[in-house]
């Protein structure tokens, strides 16, 4: 298995995530400059002209000024790579004619880690456990070498617990070069984990280790497990990914083990199991207050109400952000931690280049985390950049193949960049993987509608529908649709529906002002949208990419919204 990844001296450029680093720290650089950059490396040794360079950078037909636009690309690969004109070690001038990468580059292929789930040899509901220890590794494991090691995601690994797949299968399945297998069992006061490396091609077992300890250096065990698998696959681990890894874990046993819990219930992504989730987590935090994972988890738990359920912004929002600032303040290098502010900055806030920022930050401290990669996208969606969104949905595909939640976020991706045929397939994908997931039938009826197969488009959001207990999204596209199509008896019929409700508990303003614009009554769907805008309506944002709002965008009061609200820059 290979990716796009470069070594060259002390840089490190992982074309796929769009980051360079320097000695495992990321190294700033400006979208054009990287596009450059990965053209020179791309065509090493080989000379590139100018012409090329306009063309790559700024496409064909462009009228630019092209000594000074392309001199200034230059100069800034140059200074991010701390390279000169003079005396390059890397970007040498050919006078007259263009540029060459001149350094040596090793562009070997990362290798591919699946860690499978590791068995619970108890039969007294300890499967949280056994599935903490399993996330956990994979976490560590994330933080060794990520330049020469890619992790596999653990949803995609958790789809395996108890496969009757041979070793050789699944390793095909997951694109995996090593498969980590392993056991848990937990008796009064000791643990005993066992864990085996495999070579999935041939199933040559290349490490074996146990590790018995007390159940409260649990802890101890994690960072051990990662640092010996890394050595047996000829890794290496430098000091500052070390700390990494060690202020990852609390030192308080009772703490990481609620924390171990609140993540199993989380990751059922129910109401029912999210509120168990937050007592789990908070509880953590009142064993261990500067557990940044836990109060990671906590705003995590928020954030995701304002998409699984009809929830007020204002109900969750201060309770995500004081969540948050706490695992900042303990465990800003810590890519989950990352994440959940960069998520803060984009569902409230509206601050996409600063939801950017973070989530770079995020993947350069640990590149094997699928969620940074396709939040990364959604950002990067919102500042109408589709080519990089698409990108990083990749990555995160590529991590998580077998995960319902990272397939159904390509699909939205997708749809935001116009490309509906892509979005249909990745929900179709999910719904292959997760039959039940009602988000991927969302996304798959929003998919249909745009390629005219709206027969099809109303069963897809019917089921979304009934399997979310009326969230009100499914509905919002349903009702559109029927305007759109002619069907207005049944559009009105449910968009009276949703303003009954309305007044029962809360839709959230942006649905009723999708269904009346299906309906072409633009002045009630204006109504709606200025209420949005009041509310902070995080459905609000996608005004910017979602095709569905085309009828509105030449209304001035469409426009003056956008302005009003800073969703345009």
């Amino acid at each position: 298995m290979s990716a796009r990844v470069f070594r060259f001296e002390d840089f490190v450029l992982d074309a796929s995530a769009y980051a360079l680093s320097r000695q495992g720290r990321r190294v700033k650089v400006e979208r054009r400059p990287m596009d450059l950059l990965m053209l020179l490396l791309d065509r090493r040794g080989q000379l590139v002209t100018r012409d090329e360079i306009v063309e790559r950078l700024w496409g064909p037909n462009v009228f630019i000024e092209i000594d000074t636009s392309v001199n200034t690309a230059i100069r800034k690969v140059r200074r991010a790579l701390r390279d000169s004109a003079d005396r390059s070690r890397f970007v040498e001038t050919v006078p007259g004619k263009g540029y060459r990468f001149i350094a040596e580059v090793d562009n070997t292929g990362v290798s591919v880690l699946a860690v499978l789930p590791f068995e619970n040899l108890r039969d007294d509901q300890q499967d949280y456990l056994a599935d903490g220890v399993t996330e956990e590794t994979i976490a560590g494991l994330g933080r060794i070498d990520p330049d020469r090691l890619r992790v596999i995601g653990r949803t995609s690994s958790m789809a395996y617990r108890r496969t009757r797949k041979s070793l050789t299968e699944i390793g095909r399945e997951l694109d995996a070069d090593y498969l980590l297998e392993g056991s848990v069992r937990r008796d009064d006061e000791r643990i005993r984990v066992t864990a085996t490396l495999v070579r999935a091609k041939d199933q040559v077992q290349i490490w074996s280790e146990r590790y018995d300890r007390e159940a409260r250096d649990l802890l101890g065990v994690q960072a051990e497990l990662g640092q010996s698998i890394a050595r047996h696959i000829q890794l290496w681990l430098s000091p500052q990914r070390a700390a990494a890894i060690a202020r990852r874990q609390t030192t308080h046993a009772g703490a990481f083990d609620l924390y171990l819990r609140g993540r199993y219930y989380y990751a059922q992504m129910t109401a029912a199991t999210a509120a168990r989730a937050l007592e789990c987590f908070r509880e953590a935090v009142t064993l261990d207050a500067s557990y940044a994972l836990a109060w990671a988890g906590i705003a995590d738990t928020y954030s995701s109400r304002l998409f699984t359920s009809d929830t007020r912004p204002s109900d969750v929002a201060e309770l995500a952000r004081v969540a948050t600032t706490r695992a900042m303040t303990h465990g800003s290098m810590l890519a989950e931690v990352r994440t959940a502010m960069a998520a803060i900055q984009f569902l409230f806030d509206w601050d996409w280049s600063s939801a950017e920022a973070n989530l770079r930050d995020a993947v350069m401290l640990n590149p094997n985390v699928a969620q940074s990669h396709w939040m990364l996208g959604h950002a990067l969606s919102q500042q109408l950049r589709h080519t990089e969104a698409i990108a990083a949905a990749g990555r995160a595909l590529a991590l998580e193949p077998r995960d319902a939640l990272t397939a159904t976020m390509a699909a939205q991706i997708a749809f935001s960049s116009r490309d509906f045929e892509a979005a249909a397939q990745h929900a179709r994908h999910a719904l292959l993987i997760e039959p039940d997931f009602w988000i991927a039938y969302w996304q798959l009826g929003q998919a249909l509608d745009q390629l005219a197969r709206a027969d099809e488009a109303l069963e897809a959001l019917s089921e979304a529908s009934r399997l979310s207990k009326r969230n009100s999204k499914p509905l919002s596209v349903a009702a559109y649709l029927y305007g759109r199509t002619g069907r207005v008896d049944q559009a009105c019929t449910m968009i009276a529906s949703l303003e009954q409700e309305s007044h029962e508990r809360y839709v959230p303003p942006v649905a009723l002002a999708l269904a009346y614009t299906g309906v072409s009554d633009y002045d009630r769907a204006f109504g709606h949208l200025e209420d949005a805008a009041v509310r902070r309506d995080v459905h609000l944002i996608y005004l910017l990419v979602d095709a569905k709002w085309d009828p509105l965008r030449q209304d001035h009061r469409f426009r003056d919204l956008l302005m009003r609200t800073r969703l345009a820059r």
